[in-house]
């Protein structure tokens, strides 16, 4: 009887892709993970204890998760149970279920993967609960955006959530020795342009493997970096707009600017410009830095960071980004406080305890003859009319203790600021 290969037209042994084909059959040959499934890993750990516990395999596409959640039930000695949140629904979770507890009464263990878990819904993970408590199923689940914002509370009490790394260029650089290996021949390329393919494959180890693919069958010269560049399409940017990675970069570019290194700021905003990110968005959150993180030390960072958001709509990508490039820069190595962001902050806190407390009388306006005669205006001391343009009176409310919210630490424009407020403080003193 024919065979499925037979059936397709193809031979058991046809070529398969390099990702396939090299697959790691054991966890010793998973690459770029060693820190969870090494002996001193806490997976290695469980694994040497005579244990698993259910887990969710946390990190970016093509690191390994669902090779690792494989060979972890090979390990175990588990039944391989598969699911992707994306196609199935109730229906197949029930029958995953079932068959699950049927096993464990003849004696057998099922690990249950769900690729993609987190696109299940609230009431679908709270499904999950009582078969993993129950210990009917070992859950591993895997996902690419964030556990604490993607799944219940209750779900991930109860399965520990471990993060893959992204491989670094070590580890994609064995990925294509052991593909040379696989093939029996070099992979067609000169340093520059093995340096290339790692960096098109951007950490993703099975579209490595896709790309060197191609680079096979291109022929025998050896290929340069132009080479590599003139043969693949280098895909974007791992960036999600609406997810994870939005939030990890824009805070990068935040605290790259408040940290002073221009550099480093410029690179994540280039980041976001090539994940497609709307430059409006950046333009906003560059007009909040200029007065959360610099206020005062420089006010001429809120108009640059204005103007470059207003010159924008003007002119649009691309030109218009270069404005937003010229505020980044700006933010970047101006001097910083936070002095009037923090005293804004304090401020808002003593008005909501003390919102009822109205201002002194001899601050209040006194425009008809009852006001004041009940003291509105009373005793009000013009300042620029005093010899010193300064006369010290109290402008907080009666029965509320003189508060200090505003303190410079003195950097950039706000030392002479800090200098008067000092002088002004001691004048109240006298």
């Amino acid at each position: 009887m024919a065979n499925l290969f037979q059936s397709a037209g193809l031979e058991a042994d046809a070529p398969k892709p390099l990702a396939e084909a090299l697959r790691p059959a054991v966890l010793e040959e998973v690459v770029g993970q060693s820190h969870l499934i090494g002996p001193e890993g806490p997976i290695g750990r469980m694994l040497g204890q005579g244990r698993l516990s259910s887990m969710i395999l946390w990190g970016p596409p093509g690191v390994g998760k669902t090779t690792i959640a494989r060979l972890l039930a090979d390990k175990a000695g588990l039944e391989f149970v598969q699911l992707s949140a994306v196609f199935s629904g109730v229906a197949d979770l029930r029958k995953a279920f079932e068959a699950a507890r049927l096993r464990r009464e003849s004696g057998r263990g099922t690990l249950l993967f769900v690729d993609e878990i987190h696109r299940f819904n609230r009431a679908q993970q709270d499904g999950f609960l009582p078969y993993v408590e129950e210990g009917i199923v070992t859950l591993v689940g895997a996902t690419t955006e964030n556990p604490s914002f993607e799944l219940n509370g209750a779900l991930l009490s109860r399965a520990q959530v471990f993060v893959l790394n992204r491989l670094d260029a070590a580890a994609l650089s064995d990925l294509l020795d052991r593909a040379a290996a696989y093939v029996g021949r070099d992979v067609p390329l000169d340093q520059s342009g093995r340096e290339t393919l790692i960096g098109f494959a951007d950490g993703d180890g099975r579209y490595l493997l896709t790309l060197a693919d191609e680079v096979f069958l291109a022929g025998e010269g050896l290929l340069d970096s132009a080479g590599v560049a003139a043969l693949l399409q280098k895909r974007a940017p791992a960036y999600d707009k609406s997810r994870d990675e939005h939030y990890n970069i824009i805070s990068a570019l935040h605290k790259s600017m408040r940290g002073s290194d221009p550099d480093a700021a410029l690179y994540w905003f280039a980041r976001m410009i090539l994940g497609g990110e709307d430059p409006r968005y950046i333009a906003r959150r560059l007009v909040r830095f200029a007065s959360e993180d610099i206020g005062l030390a420089d006010p001429t960072a809120l108009m640059v960071a204005s103007e470059a958001a207003r010159a924008y709509e003007r002119l649009g990508s691309p030109e218009g980004d270069l404005n937003l490039a010229h505020a980044v820069v700006h933010l970047a190595t101006a001097p910083k406080s936070i002095g009037v962001y923090a005293g804004y902050k304090a401020a808002m806190r003593a008005a909501k305890e003390t919102g009822s407390l109205p201002p002194p009388k001899h601050i209040l306006n006194a425009p008809t003859r009852l006001m004041k005669d009940i003291g509105y205006g009373d005793g009000y001391a013009y300042d620029p009319n005093t010899e010193t343009g300064f006369s010290g009176q109290n402008y907080f409310p009666e029965g509320m203790a003189r508060q200090t919210f505003y303190n410079p630490k003195g950097e950039g424009r706000e030392a002479a600021i800090k200098a008067k407020l000092e002088a002004w403080a001691k004048a109240r003193r006298t």
